[in-house]
């Protein structure tokens, strides 16, 4: 190349939800990851691949860091400690409308692990009062090393390019990893069953949202249409029941909104099937949690 190009891999890690989801989302320009209001919604690292003039960011959705108390939380800060193997940059994600608590201090000093360029972003600033910034900054800065402090709104878009551009400012040079249309690494009946996991969520309530994944059993398309079979793993009989809903209303409602946002995704008609199935304690069973894993359900439609 005649210009210098940047490329590299930048780790978005914070508490759970702080906004990296939406914050991926908005620089990739479409929606790669899910999100809801409740906290601990990611799973899995996700990459979503940003494009820009001589740059290329490959952006590494986390888990929130918490204090696991599962199997499966257990994998998830594993996801993290992956994600940070490796990255070029690291930038903490902080709710700026929150208090800088003892998680928050925690979640500065997993950042100052990391000896690579770390960034922090104060996300939520649509809901702080402009003098309230200034002293969060100053203590934030007491807590830790950043190359850059910037406050952000990843759900309205201010300072998201700001941020973006620090990014690509600590990028080595190189050239693109991903095709220019390329917006993720994610296989389509991985983002299948994170849609449904979506709806899932958003449509129940109280214990139910955690308790449940969503495996792909089948995907298959055709020139028309994509036909999917996914089952919605739950923990408990009274889940299911939650799940399904009266006379089948909520499992209707997720399936609805959730076919209506894979035609979206995938350019042609969708038909979506559904099932709920009762894995007892799925949480707490490393089989079961692999089993949810999407690499591990690629390595077995694979025969790996």
């Amino acid at each position: 190349m005649s210009e210098t190009f940047k490329c590299g891999f930048v780790a978005i890690i914070g508490r759970p939800n702080a906004g990296k989801s939406t914050l991926v989302n908005r620089l990739v320009g479409q929606k790669i990851s899910i999100v809801t209001a409740r906290p601990q919604t990611t799973r899995n690292r996700i990459q979503g691949i940003v494009n820009r003039a001589g740059a290329q960011v490959v952006l590494i959705d986390t888990p929130g860091l918490h204090r696991p108390d599962s199997i499966l939380g257990k994998q998830m800060s594993k996801e993290i400690d992956a994600a940070l193997d490796g990255v070029d940059v690291v930038a903490l994600l902080l709710d700026a409308s929150e208090n800088v608590g003892l998680s928050e201090l925690r979640a500065i000093a997993r950042a100052q692990t990391f000896r690579g360029p770390r960034l922090l972003l104060l996300n939520k600033i649509d809901r702080v009062e402009k003098t309230a910034l200034l002293p969060l900054i100053e203590r934030c800065q007491r807590a830790g090393e950043f190359a850059e402090i910037i406050p952000i709104s990843a759900l309205k878009g201010s300072g998201v390019e700001e941020a973006l551009a620090a990014m690509i400012a600590r990028l080595p040079e190189g050239p693109p990893l991903f095709p220019p249309d390329q917006i993720t690494d994610q296989p389509e009946r991985f983002l299948a069953a994170e849609i449904v996991r979506e709806k899932a969520m958003t449509a129940t309530r109280e214990e139910v949202p955690h308790a449940v994944a969503v495996v792909v059993e089948t995907f298959e398309e055709g020139p028309k249409l994509v036909r999917i079979s996914a089952t919605l793993h739950v923990e408990r009989e009274g889940q299911k029941g939650i799940i399904i809903g009266a006379g089948g209303q909520t499992l209707k409602l997720i399936g609805t909104s959730a076919r209506r946002e894979l035609e979206v995704l995938l350019g042609m008609k969708v038909f979506l099937e559904l099932r709920v199935r009762v894995s007892k304690d799925w949480r707490d069973n490393p089989a079961l949690v692999r089993q949810m894993d999407w690499r591990h359900q690629l390595e077995r439609l694979a025969g790996g």
